[in-house]
């Protein structure tokens, strides 16, 4: 079994998220009202930036960017064969820090196609 289980980081930083909007809410809605525009369709679609996303998550290392980039890419019916090639590309461009968690996002995006259906909190 591994030591990392996705859903949980997605549970756990989704509830950390809330008392940031709580706390914070001019920032939280500036962050999420950014995110919105940035992701939505337009030359790019929306699942062309989801998966420019998770470039960018595995590049940063960032665990919970994997776990929710990836919900959202199964939520756009990315193909296996589409994630794959994005990893590729990391992989490419980061070497072997960028390999890691390309393999990360590949358990990321097994265990959230494994649990259906996926829910729509990120």
């Amino acid at each position: 079994m591994s030591s990392k289980s996705f859903t949980t980081i997605t549970q756990d930083v989704s509830k950390a998220l809330r008392t940031l909007h709580h706390d914070s809410p001019d920032t939280m809605q500036g962050f999420n009202a950014m995110a919105k525009a940035a992701l939505a369709p337009g030359v790019l679609s929306a699942l062309d930036k989801e998966l420019i996303a998770l470039a960018i998550g595995v590049a940063s290392r960032c665990d919970a960017c994997l776990g929710f980039h990836v919900k959202a890419l199964i939520r756009l019916g990315v193909s296996r064969a589409q994630l794959m090639e994005t990893l590729a590309v990391c992989t490419y461009m980061g070497g072997g820090p960028s390999l890691m968690y390309a393999a990360e996002a590949i358990r990321a995006y097994e265990e959230f196609s494994a649990a259906k259906p996926i829910s729509g909190s990120s």
